[in-house]
């Protein structure tokens, strides 16, 4: 399932992305909660255990001239409970800043909430990374907690903001 936006759209991943996507995550790693080195064994193993099986829906993000520039998911989808947790990348240095990420959220939003059955969709950012808590409030996501010291990440404790979006927002 293709889903068109009107500057981007997203196409369910495929192991012909992989190079991309170990390029995308490893070049903006220093803002993820968990950096270690996307390698082609793990991001196959991802692939066939998560995205295979259903436990994750992931997109490339494509801009409309062709360029492929990132990955936008739901990741631990419980269909009991009706929710998952979202996650994007924008890995394509240049695509960044000019609101293709805020796109792809909407879209993937509108997926999870209306094809999904989702209720609710969470995410985790490190406190430190503004532009990415500034960007998430563009589509919608609250801050329902602050968590002081949370992670441990290249040697230091850091902070957790917990942010959501109800189907009803």
């Amino acid at each position: 399932m293709v889903i068109e936006g009107n500057r981007v759209r997203i196409i369910p991943i495929s192991e012909e992305d992989t190079d991309d996507i170990i390029y995308w995550r490893n070049n903006v790693r220093d803002k993820f909660i968990y950096r270690d080195l996307f390698t082609r064994e793990s991001h196959t193993q991802w692939l066939n255990s998560m995205v295979k099986t259903g436990k994750v829906a992931q997109f490339v993000i494509q801009i409309k001239d062709g360029r492929k520039i990132g990955s936008v998911f739901l990741r631990d989808i419980d269909y009991h409970h009706k929710k998952a947790e979202y996650g994007i990348f924008i890995g394509d240095t240049e695509a960044q800043g000019h609101g293709y990420g805020t796109e792809a959220a909407k879209l993937i939003l509108e997926y999870g909430f209306k094809e999904l059955g989702l209720h609710k969709i969470m995410l985790r950012v490190l406190a430190t990374n503004e532009r990415a808590v500034r960007s998430y409030e563009k589509v919608g996501f609250r801050q329902e907690g602050y968590f002081k010291d949370d992670v441990f990440v290249e040697g230091k404790f850091e902070d957790v903001i917990f942010m959501a979006i109800l189907k009803s927002e």
